[in-house]
């Protein structure tokens, strides 16, 4: 178990000294949440904000949409763990660690680590700019707290998952089809508009997809409001995600060297 620990503190310093010398990614993963933030807030907040009940939006359409973008903001950090993992798979340092006399598990616990860090450092940075802009979540900090435990299951959720694709594609644009999907989904969520607004089978779909507990339950703990059943919802769905990313990522990572 020490070796385990002292390995994976290693991989964990390894990656996070690739993200000091090449922060594009995680400039990336944190200007495109701001960027959302600006555009939803500034330039459709006044006629989407229109349709939210005062009840649900709170102060107003930004305390509604900070949830949404906070879980924009952990898919796009994790979707660039996915293509780090891709890129050392490929080009064959994956194979290298396997022949050394090391924590076969720290491999993968150093990329999650390092991506975890990275996903909390946005998040806070994207809190920040959302607070100048006129965020007031009303929260107390017991409520701040399951809202940040939350946040930290939903990034090892899908770290794990983009872990497991970026093992498994076998090149960096096969990783592409896990960016869609944490760009795409929150779109079809209650993370911009309410479920209700929508029509037909996109209500139903928005109404049960992952993302939908998640945001609601986070969107409850900051604003005060009650949580429901979508808290046990969320965790379920994160516990669930994170077990399935972290049982693929270490299969494909046992098997065979790619020859």
């Amino acid at each position: 178990m020490s070796h385990a620990v002292s390995d994976s503190t290693t991989m964990l310093r390894r990656n996070l000294k690739h993200t000091l010398r090449y922060p594009a990614s995680m400039v990336t993963s944190l200007v495109i949440p701001v960027m959302m933030l600006l555009l939803f807030v500034g330039v459709f907040g006044g006629a989407i904000g229109a349709g939210i009940p005062a009840g649900v939006s709170g102060g107003g359409y930004i305390d509604y949409v900070v949830p949404g973008i906070l879980l924009v903001c952990v898919g796009y950090g994790a979707s660039t763990t996915a293509l780090s993992v891709n890129k050392d798979m490929t080009e064959g340092i994956i194979d290298r660690f396997r022949t050394m006399a090391i924590a076969r598990q720290s491999v993968l616990t150093g990329h999650v680590l390092a991506a975890t860090i990275r996903t909390v450092v946005s998040v806070a940075l994207v809190i920040g700019v959302a607070l100048l802009m006129g965020f007031r979540p009303t929260g107390d900090p017991l409520r701040w707290l399951g809202a940040a435990g939350l946040v930290l299951l939903l990034a090892l959720a899908l770290t794990w998952l983009a872990v497991a694709i970026g093992l498994a594609s076998p090149t960096p644009e096969g990783t592409t089809g896990f960016l869609l999907i944490v760009q795409v989904l929150p779109f079809v969520s209650s993370a911009f508009v309410t479920p209700e607004t929508m029509s037909g089978a996109v209500r139903w779909f928005a109404a049960n997809e992952p993302f939908t507990p998640i945001i609601d339950t986070l969107r409850a703990l900051m604003m005060d409001t009650p949580v429901g059943d979508s808290g046990a919802i969320a965790v379920a769905w994160c516990l669930g995600l994170a077990f399935a990313g972290y049982l693929w990522a270490r299969t494909v990572f046992n098997r065979a060297p790619r020859r």
